[in-house]
């Protein structure tokens, strides 16, 4: 007599399968995620290594505050758009020979105010620019 035991064959698990679908998985995860940590830059303005700003004669001082608010020579313009700073800039500069245009912008203020006082001194022809900055806190190295 012969008992025969009907044995299961085991369950196995096809790797072969599993290992195509985590590659395609993976292929369309690379190709579709986006690196911003590449994109992105912290910019922490305007700090420099700078010396203390000497008043100069032949300088201009236009400052521009954080909420858009512009000054020529320490005196305050009632409008904010370009032909104001223009107009301005035009009347302390025709009070010094080839003079130089200092930008004193907070660090908060829109790049766009900066902008507008670089264009109302291309209208007056005043080609002189520079940036004023404070220097950081800490050690310098």
């Amino acid at each position: 007599m012969k008992f025969r035991r009907n044995i299961a064959p085991e369950p196995e698990i096809n790797l072969i399968a599993f290992i195509d679908v985590l590659l395609v998985v993976l292929i369309f995860l690379m190709l579709s995620t986006t690196y911003n940590k590449f994109t992105e830059m912290e910019l922490n303005l305007p700090l420099a290594n700078a010396s203390p700003q000497k008043e100069r004669a032949r300088e201009i001082v236009v400052s521009v505050s954080a909420e858009g608010q512009f000054s020529v020579n320490h005196v305050v313009i009632s409008g904010k758009d370009v032909p104001s700073i223009s107009l301005a800039l035009a009347q302390a500069s025709q009070q010094v020979n080839d003079p130089m245009v200092v930008i004193n912008a907070d660090a908060q203020s829109s790049h766009q105010s900066v902008m507008m006082v670089m264009e109302a001194a291309r209208r007056n022809q005043l080609n002189q620019l520079t940036f004023a900055a404070q220097a950081p806190s800490g050690p310098s190295k």
